[in-house]
């Protein structure tokens, strides 16, 4: 009786050695992952700082302290129609930049620090 039970075992044996061959065989290739966003991009050809490197341009983003940063920018003396835009990546120190257009501060730049939607000017 021992003897039946050896070919058995074997068939099953390879049997389940096929079936988790064929499981490995049929998993497709993992998705690709997207591509980083820049944070910033060159400005128009031709603009440099002093030192010769080419001067890069943040694009706009709202952050989740935006209204805040642009009422305190209101009191500052500071207006603008975009509002204010993220400059670091969102977490829970983030940064605000608005550009100020009319008020006490026009053709300046309103910069405030938000820490845990604490934000003070810069």
């Amino acid at each position: 009786m021992k003897h039946a039970l050896a070919p058995l075992t074997v068939l099953v044996a390879v049997l389940v050695a096929l079936l988790l061959a064929g499981c490995t065989l049929s998993r497709s290739a993992p998705a690709p992952q997207p591509a980083p966003v820049a944070l910033a991009k060159p400005a128009a050809p031709g603009l440099v700082d002093p030192d010769g490197a080419p001067i890069e341009r943040v694009p706009f983003r709202l952050g989740v302290s935006s209204a805040t940063v642009e009422k305190l920018a209101k009191q500052q003396g500071c207006t603008s129609g975009q509002g204010a835009g993220l400059v670091t990546a969102a977490g829970p120190v983030e940064v605000y930049r608005m550009r100020c257009e009319e008020g006490a501060m026009r053709g300046k730049v309103f910069m405030a620090r938000c820490e845990l939607r604490q934000c003070v000017k810069m």
